[in-house]
C-alpha cells in the first residue's frame, strides 16, 4: 500500500498505541476509565480515588486513599524561587502560559529521571497532582498584585483550590461539584494533550517535563482552550433572541460553532449531560445564569440543524458555565482542565514508560527534488513575487 494511502491528517483514526488507562464509544456515548463508567465514578468517587485509579489501575482500598491523600497535603506547598519566578511574569500573560513555565521548572528541582524506581515514580505523580493546583491559584493573585494564598492542609483537593483563588472556604455544593468537575475531566484516551504527552514521555525524560508538555498542547482553542471561547460566544449572542440567526451564520459561512462536535463522539458527550445537572445544582442554590437560557436554545437549535450529522455538544459546552456559577475567572477555564488531566497524563506516562518505544512516525515529501546549488554572491535577487529576499534566481 502507497503512503498516500495510508496518510491520515492529523493523524486522524490511526491507533497509535495500546492503553488500559480509558475506553470511548463514540456512537453509543459510553466513556469509562478503567472499566469503570463515568456517570458512576462521578457520582460516587472523589477525584483523588478517580487519579489513583487511572494511574495504579484499581481503586484505592481505604488505606491507600488515606496514604495518598495525605502525600498530596503534604507536598502541596511549592518553593519560594517558584513563586518568585512567577511574580516575574507579565501580568498581562495566558494562566496557561504561566503554568507550562511552572510545571517545566519543577523539574529543575525534582528530576531525576529515575524512572525505574517505583518511589520516585510515586514522588512525582504526588508532587505533581498537589503542586499544580498551588501555581494556578498564585498565579491568579500574583498577576492581580496579591501574595498567593498558602494551602489549607484541613480541606479536600477541591476545596482547597477555592479556598486558595479568594482566600474563603467554599459551599460544600461548590466544592462537590468542582471535585465532580476534575473527574469529568481527568482523562478521555488519545487526545492531543495525551499524545504530546506520550511523544514526550518515549523519549524516557522526567515527568515534569512530560507535563509541561502537555499543558502547552491543552492551551490551544482546538482542545481545552475552547471552553473559554463558549463563553465568549454566549456573550456574544446574548439573548435567546439571537440564538438561531447566530447558528445559522455559522452553517452559512462554515464557521465552527464553539462547544459543539467532537472526533469521537457523535452523539451528546456523556460529560456534557453530567456538566448540565451539574450547572442547574449550582442555579438552583446561587442564582440563575441568564447564558444558560442562551445555551439550552443553542443545543435546540444546533441539534436540529446538525444532529443528523452526529453533532452535540461535547464536555466544554457547559462546563463553562458551571466554572462562572463558581466565579472562576473566564482565562483560568483551561488551567483547570490542566489541573484534572494531569491525572490521565501520568496515568499514560506511567503505562508507556512500563512497555516503552519511542514515537517516530514518518512523513510524506511533497518538496522539491535536484536543486542546485547557487553560490550566494553570484545571486540577483527578485523581489517581484516575495517580499523576502532568496537565493535561486540569476538574472
Amino acid at each position: 500500500m502507497s503512503e498516500e494511502l495510508l496518510y491520515k491528517p492529523g493523524l486522524e483514526g490511526v491507533p497509535a498505541a495500546r492503553s488500559k488507562v480509558s475506553y470511548i464509544d463514540g456512537r453509543q456515548g459510553v466513556l469509562e476509565y478503567r472499566g469503570y463508567a463515568i456517570q458512576d465514578l462521578a457520582e460516587h468517587a472523589s477525584f483523588l480515588e478517580v487519579s489513583y485509579l487511572l494511574i495504579w489501575g484499581q481503586l484505592p482500598t481505604r488505606d491507600e486513599l488515606d496514604a495518598f491523600e495525605h502525600d498530596i497535603r503534604y507536598h502541596r506547598r511549592i518553593k519560594y524561587r517558584i513563586r518568585d519566578m512567577m511574580k516575574c511574569f507579565p501580568e498581562s500573560g495566558h494562566p496557561m502560559d504561566a503554568l507550562q513555565a511552572s510545571a517545566a521548572a519543577l523539574g529543575l528541582f525534582y528530576s531525576r529521571r529515575a524512572l525505574d524506581d517505583p518511589i520516585y515514580i510515586r514522588n512525582a505523580v504526588v508532587r505533581l497532582l498537589a503542586k499544580i493546583p498551588t501555581m494556578v491559584a498564585a498565579f491568579q493573585l500574583i498577576r492581580k498584585g496579591n501574595d498567593p494564598v498558602q494551602p489549607r492542609d484541613d480541606l479536600d483537593y477541591a476545596a482547597n483550590f477555592l479556598y486558595m483563588l479568594s482566600e474563603r472556604i467554599p459551599d460544600p455544593l461548590a466544592a462537590r461539584v468542582f471535585d465532580v468537575c476534575l473527574t469529568l475531566h481527568a482523562e478521555h484516551s488519545m487526545n492531543a494533550s495525551t499524545f504530546s504527552a506520550m511523544v514526550t514521555s518515549s523519549t524516557l525524560t522526567d515527568p515534569y517535563a512530560v507535563i509541561a508538555s502537555a499543558v502547552g498542547t491543552l492551551g490551544g482553542p482546538l482542545h481545552g482552550g475552547a471552553n473559554e471561547s463558549v463563553i465568549e460566544m454566549l456573550e456574544e449572542i446574548g439573548s435567546v433572541e439571537n440564538v438561531e440567526s447566530y447558528v445559522d451564520d455559522c452553517i452559512t459561512n462554515k464557521k465552527k460553532i464553539m462547544g459543539f462536535g467532537h472526533r469521537v463522539y457523535k452523539v451528546k458527550d456523556p460529560r456534557a449531560t453530567i456538566l448540565q445537572g451539574l450547572a442547574e445544582q449550582l442555579f438552583a442554590k446561587f442564582g440563575h445564569d441568564e447564558y444558560y437560557d442562551v445555551a439550552l436554545k443553542m443545543e435546540q437549535v444546533v441539534t436540529d440543524r446538525l444532529g443528523t450529522k452526529g453533532i452535540y455538544p461535547n464536555v466544554d459546552f457547559y462546563s463553562g458555565l458551571v466554572y462562572r456559577k463558581l466565579d472562576i475567572p473566564t482565562d483560568l477555564f483551561t488551567p483547570l482542565f490542566a489541573i484534572a488531566r494531569v491525572a490521565g497524563w501520568l496515568a499514560h506516562w506511567k503505562e508507556q514508560i512500563g512497555e516503552n518505544r519511542i514515537f517516530r512516525p514518518t512523513q510524506i515529501y511533497d518538496g522539491h527534488h535536484d536543486r542546485q546549488y547557487v553560490s550566494i554572491e553570484n545571486v540577483n535577487v527578485q523581489y517581484q513575487f516575495s517580499p523576502t529576499p532568496h537565493r535561486g534566481y540569476i538574472q
